[in-house]
């Protein structure tokens, strides 16, 4: 039988979002649970490209309003469990997901489960304790493998993001996969396209130090952004005249939208899984696109299956927190953490916060 108590009283400290580069450390109540809830320990969260734009734009249309708690991905420990929950006890290590699907809605009963109707997001990884709401326990929270690091786990969130863009491209082995852009999950998508998906890839940035990286985590070739027509002619070199196979776009800017259209062979895949700002356009080519037949695509979240492949994925040490969490720091360094990661300061890309 699981064993029920309830939260320990007192308060904590945790990351408020009120605005637009606004993250204030405050004194909370340690969150109360009820039936089918757990309370977690917060033993790392990592920051993440989607935070610094929230922390940027000082919103999210879909995931969070402020004020609020801030932060969704973590890893920790079971601190108490509410009446109902099986399969996990206080002490035990979990890795939650920060958002669980229906499974009733039109679109879960068709297998897009990241598109829910009523998905169920979770913030609040950036404080010494979270709530993790009951459909989430259910649906989308896993058992740390033994051995593995909670930053490493923690990791499972936005690989999955990652997972679920390439399996939508459909790569298969052996193709060309060009990737614009090498934050963390522009990383992290060249090592799953490379390791996963057996893939040559073709990692593009503003950067040299990006592409080092990504060189450094299995990219084959390694090609800068400058002038457009440059690059595309280097590509172009690189695939007998073609272009890549499959272009995924994680920037998320228009016009390196634009650009990813004349770097993809004709039949080819173009994924833009970068999101652009709220009420931004682009321009594409209707010629190119109807007569080379170029399938376009977006990626947007991901499903519980993908967690846990992802979770699976880092089990075997085919991707770990060493390839993209570059610092560590306690939980009042936040603010500036997220400043210094807005403004591409001290060379951060991902950061554990450890509180």
């Amino acid at each position: 039988m699981a064993l029920a108590t309830i939260a320990r009283p007192g308060n904590m400290r945790a990351a408020v979002l009120y605005g637009k580069e606004d993250v204030r450390l405050e004194s909370v109540p340690i969150p109360e649970i009820g039936p089918g809830e757990l309370l977690v320990q917060v033993r790392a969260a990592l920051t993440c490209g989607t935070d610094v734009k929230v922390f940027r734009r000082g919103y999210h249309a879909k995931m969070i309003t402020p004020p609020a708690l801030f932060g969704h991905e973590l890893a920790g420990d079971v601190a108490a469990v509410g009446a109902g929950v099986a399969g996990f006890a206080i002490g035990q290590r979990v890795v939650a997901a920060n958002s669980a699907p229906c499974d009733r809605c039109f679109f879960c009963l068709r297998g897009q489960q990241n598109l829910c109707e009523d998905l169920l997001f979770n913030n609040g990884a950036y404080a010494e304790f979270i709530r993790i709401p009951a459909r989430i326990v259910e649906k989308n929270t896993y058992h740390i493998p033994p051995g593995l690091d909670y930053r490493d786990a923690a990791l499972a969130e936005p690989l999955a993001c990652a997972l679920r863009g390439l399996d939508e491209c459909q790569v298969r082995p052996g193709d060309t996969v060009a990737i614009l852009g090498l934050g963390p999950i522009g990383l992290m998508l060249v090592r799953l396209a490379r390791q996963a998906f057996g893939a040559r890839v073709v990692a593009i940035a503003r950067r040299l130090e990006p592409v080092d990286r990504a060189i450094a985590l299995g990219a084959h070739e390694g090609l800068l952004m400058g002038k457009d027509d440059a690059l595309v002619s280097q590509l172009r070199s690189l695939t007998e005249g073609r272009g890549a196979d499959v272009v995924i776009e994680a920037v998320g800017q228009p016009e390196v939208w634009e650009l990813a259209t004349r770097l993809v062979r004709k039949g080819g895949v173009i994924n833009f899984f970068g999101g652009c700002p709220m009420g931004a356009k682009v321009g594409l080519d209707t010629g190119m696109l109807h007569y080379s037949e170029i399938t376009c695509k977006a990626s947007f979240h991901f499903t519980p299956a993908h967690v846990r492949r992802a979770l699976a994925w880092i089990a075997e040490g085919a991707v770990d927190s060493r390839h993209v969490v570059n610092h560590n720091e306690s939980l009042n360094d936040l603010p500036q953490v997220l400043h210094d990661l807005a403004h591409r300061r001290n060379g951060q890309i991902k950061t554990a916060i450890i509180p």
